[in-house]
């Protein structure tokens, strides 16, 4: 078995896809008209409700029960580029989890909830510059020593 992809269904293919390639940066790896995959996984399809077979009125805008979510080693630099896009509705502000990543949320132009987030390892960087030792990240991310070294190394 393996993993191949996210669908995700948008009501205008080509305002999808610029913005997915130019918010987030991403490479068109597949095109075919109505269905555009990009190099990391993630695809789009207009009529989605075609493709699955179902009813219109069946495929749902905003569901709130997934995230697609992208790290970034410059979140302060995105959360500049994201303010290109002032009419996506924003799940509150930048919200630094307790673990210590920062993230921000919002909408897509077709209702899909967006999380982009610090990356992991520039989290943990910035505790050990911070002064933190190993063990006080490991405590404060609720991770293992083991964990945070496989990602430090990745």
């Amino acid at each position: 078995m393996k993993y191949t992809c996210t669908v995700l269904a948008v009501a205008d293919i080509d305002a999808a896809r610029a913005f997915y390639e130019d918010l987030f940066d991403l490479k068109v790896y597949q095109n075919y008209g109505i269905n555009v995959s990009f190099t990391c996984g993630l695809a789009l399809q207009q009529e989605f409700d075609w493709l699955v077979n179902l009813p219109k009125e069946c495929v749902l805008k905003k569901p709130n029960n997934v995230e697609v979510c992208f790290e970034e080693e410059d979140l302060d630099a995105f959360l500049k580029k994201l303010e290109a896009y002032p009419e996506l509705e924003r799940l509150g502000g930048v919200v630094e989890h307790s673990w210590g990543q920062r993230v921000v949320r919002f909408y897509d132009l077709d209702g899909h909830m967006i999380e982009v987030g610090e990356n992991m390892k520039m989290v943990v960087n910035r505790f050990l510059a911070s002064g933190m030792t190993m063990e006080e990240v490991s405590a404060k991310m609720d991770v293992s020593l083991a964990d945070l070294a496989t990602l430090l190394n990745g």
